[in-house]
């Protein structure tokens, strides 16, 4: 008998990005109209709700800026939500997606570690998956799994949190992770102890997982994240810097949308899909 080929049919993802009109919006959504298997079918913008994704956007796609997600959804075929947004937004935007079935890649920060249980919980009950990063980046994920590596064999370090003045969220969504994750391994060794301080103790930072954040917030900063590790006679640091476009971003946002649905629940970092 003769074989016969089979034929393999090409999945189709739909997408709504919420924060269509935002910094990291045009490089992602470019390079979702360069795919064959992801296609955008909405948009999410308050300033922006009513007009088509062509206006908003400037590209030949089809369908409409809605000024909630709720909205979108309702509205038009989604498969994906992929959430740019705000520290303000995000929650509403996340739990209304995962509350209809539908799987969420999240960039924004804003959330805590006890939200993401909580949204963890609600992602299982619903079927859904959920990949969040602070960093889409794929050169930020080679950080975190650096850091990682070198808190298996190092006892102190603190993350140095670098943003604009116009980022108001404290500290990023990048460093909070990585200060999340490597709590995972340890905590940090104790330096100097608030008690012993002289001077006001914000100067040492805030703790987050038991890990020193300095968030430093200027002009002329993007989002920088350094981790500086310490020992006797001897200093370990390890940076990103991103620049002023959203380009660092697509390649690991575009990595997440297509496998956001393997796996039930939340998973935090670029990193899971990368390496783990």
């Amino acid at each position: 008998m003769l074989a016969v080929p089979v034929r393999r049919v090409r999945t189709v993802i739909n997408v709504c990005f919420a924060g269509i009109t935002g910094w990291a919006a045009q490089p992602i959504v470019e390079a979702i109209g360069r795919t064959d298997d992801l296609v955008l079918t909405s948009g999410v913008s308050r300033s922006a709700a009513g007009q088509s994704l062509v206006q908003v956007t400037g590209k030949n796609s089809t369908g409409l800026v809605f000024a909630t997600v709720a909205e979108a959804l309702a509205s038009t075929p989604t498969d994906v939500l992929v959430d740019f947004t705000s520290a303000t937004a995000v929650k509403v935007n996340v739990w209304t997606a995962v509350e209809a079935g539908v799987h969420v890649v999240i960039g924004s920060s804003g959330l805590s570690a006890e939200g993401y249980a909580d949204l963890d919980r609600l992602s299982r009950d619903r079927a859904v998956g959920v990949i969040a990063a602070g960093n889409f980046s794929v050169m930020a994920a080679v950080l975190r799994r650096a850091a990682a590596m070198a808190a298996q064999h190092l006892a102190r370090w603190e993350i140095i949190d670098y943003s604009s003045d116009a980022k108001s969220d404290v500290p990023s969504g990048t460093a909070r992770e990585l200060a999340e994750t490597l709590a995972n391994i340890h905590e940090p060794e104790a330096t100097i102890g608030d008690a012993n301080l002289h001077g006001p103790a914000e100067a040492r930072g805030a703790a987050v997982a038991g890990t020193k954040i300095h968030s430093i917030r200027l002009p002329s900063f993007v989002v920088s994240t350094e981790i500086v590790f310490g020992g006797p006679g001897e200093r370990l640091a390890v940076r990103h810097d991103a620049g002023p476009t959203a380009d660092p971003y697509v390649t690991g946002t575009l990595l997440a949308v297509r496998h956001v649905a393997d796996v039930i629940g939340v998973r935090r970092g670029l990193d899971s899909l990368l390496f783990d």
